[in-house]
């Protein structure tokens, strides 16, 4: 089965994603935001980072209310796994796919940095494979990726180690919907799937969309 990875104007990082999917062995599918379904034999839907149109409102909240997404709900309740990254974390917030929501910086800045992040749920098709107390060096680069929910009920799956410089309630880096199948995260994984950029950690992630 494919992975779909959806695009939106002035998205940048669907390219990457795409090679990322690659890089394990999987067949990636751009997706246009205006489609209103995804393509046949799909298992994962990817939502990258980047900018999404309409971010200078907030970020995601126009993006989330795109035609694809009514699919990609549709996805999710056939039992389909997705997998929301930095800007797709804050578009699937927006769209009430997870919890909680992404809030400025602590610091008020944008925050480019390899980070340590550590499972703290592996009761997820996303995170099963790696264990609760895997870490994974993965790069952030973002402006608002604060989260901000509920964590003794919403699932956090994966927090920051150290200085966590956004500031995420119970330095959450990325967050579980009910399911298990939706991860949204703030951390760029695609960005950690060659030794050339010093971490291999996120095919990881990729491992599991490919097989989906």
């Amino acid at each position: 089965m494919s992975v779909a990875v959806l695009r939106f104007p002035g998205s940048l990082d669907h390219e990457s994603a795409q090679r990322a999917v690659e890089s394990v062995g999987g067949i990636a599918t751009s997706v246009w935001h205006a489609d209103a379904e995804l393509p046949a034999g799909v298992g994962a839907v990817v939502v990258p980072g980047g900018f999404s149109y309409g971010d200078h409102l907030r970020p995601g909240a126009v993006a989330s209310r795109a035609p694809i997404m009514g699919a990609v709900r549709r996805h999710v309740d056939r039992g389909g796994l997705v997998l929301g990254i930095c800007n797709g974390f804050q578009v699937l917030c927006e769209a009430g796919l997870l919890p909680g929501a992404l809030r400025p910086n602590a610091t008020l800045t944008f925050v480019c940095r390899q980070a340590s992040v550590e499972v703290a749920d592996d009761g997820s098709p996303w995170t099963a494979p790696l264990g609760v107390g895997a870490r994974l060096s993965i790069p952030i680069k973002n402006n608002q990726g604060a989260w901000f929910g509920h964590p003794e009920i919403d699932r956090v799956a994966l927090r920051y180690v150290g200085d966590d410089r956004l500031g995420s309630v119970t330095a959450a880096a990325g967050v579980l919907d009910e399911s298990g199948r939706v991860l949204g995260l703030m951390p760029h994984p695609e960005e950690a799937c060659d030794p050339l950029l010093g971490s291999t950690d996120g095919q990881s992630l990729f491992g599991v969309a490919a097989a989906a």
